[in-house]
C-alpha cells in the first residue's frame, strides 16, 4: 500500500521562548520486507541556525535544531511518501514461557534489534505489580508466548476506555491503569508492563495509523495523531510479533512505523529545552492518504 503522509506539529507560547534546541523523531523507518520510505521532510519555522541529522541507537533518524532568537511560535511539518508490504499473522512457532527463558538467556546479542534491551525497568516504565497481577490473571497454562501476548493485547481492548481527555504525555501507567482510560500511549505501556512482568520482551512502536478505512472497515481510534502500539519479542524462531492494544489487531499495512524503543522516552516526537515562561499551547494534525499504487 502506497501512502502520502502529513503532519503538523505547532506550539505557541505565552512569552516568546529563545535558546530552543529540539530533537525531532517523525520521518518513517525504511524495514526489509517491511515498508520503505520513498521521499520525506521535516521543515522547522521559524529557520533554525544550525540544524543535524543522526541516527540513534535504534536506527531511527533523527533532526537536532537550534533556534537562538526569541520566537512565539514553533511550526514542525514533516511530508512523506512511504510503501508499505501487505503483513499477515503467521503460524504461531513462538515457544512457552519456559522455554522463552532459555532462549533469552542463549541470546547473545545487545545490538539495537536485542531483546535485552525490552526487558525489566525502562525510563518511562517501572515495574508494577497491580499490572502483573493483571497479567497474571490473564494467563492459562500450556500457553504460547504469542497466545499470552494477544491475549494480554484483548483484555487491555476490552477493559479499557478509549479517551483522548483522561490522561497527558507524562501519564504514568500505574495511573492509567488504575483509570482504566487512555490513549494509545497508555495501553501501550501498559501492555508493555504487563508482559515484561511475565519475563516477555517487550518494546514501544511510534508510527501513524491509516486515516481513511477502507470500504465498509470502521475508523481506526487514534487515526488523527501518531499512533502508538507493542512490539513483543517471541522467541529466536518466530522474532518480534507487533500488537496493537487501542484497536485489538496486528500491526498490518495501515501501520506506518516511525520508530522502534524501550518505551515512550526513545521515540518521542519532539523532545528538548528552551528558556522562557509561562504556558504553551501545542496542536498537532495528521493525514495518512492512501494511494494507487
Amino acid at each position: 500500500m502506497l501512502y502520502d503522509l502529513s503532519l503538523h506539529m505547532g506550539y505557541t507560547y505565552d512569552v516568546p521562548a529563545s535558546g530552543a534546541r529540539h530533537v525531532i523523531r517523525l520521518l518513517p523507518l525504511s524495514l526489509p520486507d517491511r515498508q520503505r520510505l520513498i521521499a520525506g521532510s521535516i521543515t522547522v519555522g521559524p529557520h533554525a541556525d544550525e540544524r543535524t541529522t543522526f541516527i540513534d541507537f535504534f536506527g531511527q533518524q533523527a533532526t537536532s535544531v537550534l533556534l537562538r532568537a526569541p520566537h512565539e511560535k514553533l511550526d514542525i511539518r514533516m511530508q512523506a511518501r512511504v510503501m508499505v508490504e501487505a503483513t499477515s499473522m503467521t503460524a504461531d512457532l513462538s515457544p512457552e514461557l519456559a522455554t522463552l527463558t532459555d532462549e533469552l538467556a542463549d541470546f547473545w546479542s545487545v545490538d539495537a534489534a536485542s531483546p535485552h534491551h525490552l526487558t525489566g525497568a525502562s525510563p518511562r516504565l517501572a515495574e508494577e505489580p497491580v499490572i502483573a497481577a493483571y497479567a497474571r490473571e490473564i494467563v492459562k497454562p500450556g500457553q504460547t508466548v504469542r497466545e499470552i501476548a494477544l491475549g494480554i493485547c484483548a483484555r487491555i481492548h476490552k477493559d479499557f476506555t478509549y479517551d483522548a481527555k483522561a490522561t497527558e504525555v507524562d501519564t504514568t501507567p500505574k495511573e492509567a491503569f488504575r483509570l482504566k482510560r487512555g490513549v494509545c500511549q497508555d495501553f501501550a505501556h501498559i501492555m508493555i508492563v504487563a508482559l515484561r512482568s511475565l519475563g516477555i520482551p517487550a518494546g514501544y512502536v511510534s508510527g501513524f495509523l491509516r486515516t481513511i478505512p477502507p470500504p465498509g472497515k470502521e475508523r481506526l481510534e487514534g487515526a488523527d495523531a501518531m499512533h502508538a502500539w507493542v512490539r513483543v519479542w517471541c522467541g529466536e524462531t518466530m522474532g518480534y510479533v507487533e500488537l496493537d492494544p487501542t484497536n485489538n489487531i496486528p500491526a498490518g499495512s495501515d501501520h506506518i512505523v516511525v520508530g522502534y524503543g524501550r518505551d515512550y522516552s526513545d521515540v518521542a516526537p519532539v523532545i528538548g529545552m528552551l528558556k522562557g515562561y509561562g504556558n504553551q499551547n501545542a496542536v498537532q494534525a495528521v493525514d495518512v492518504i492512501p494511494l494507487k499504487s
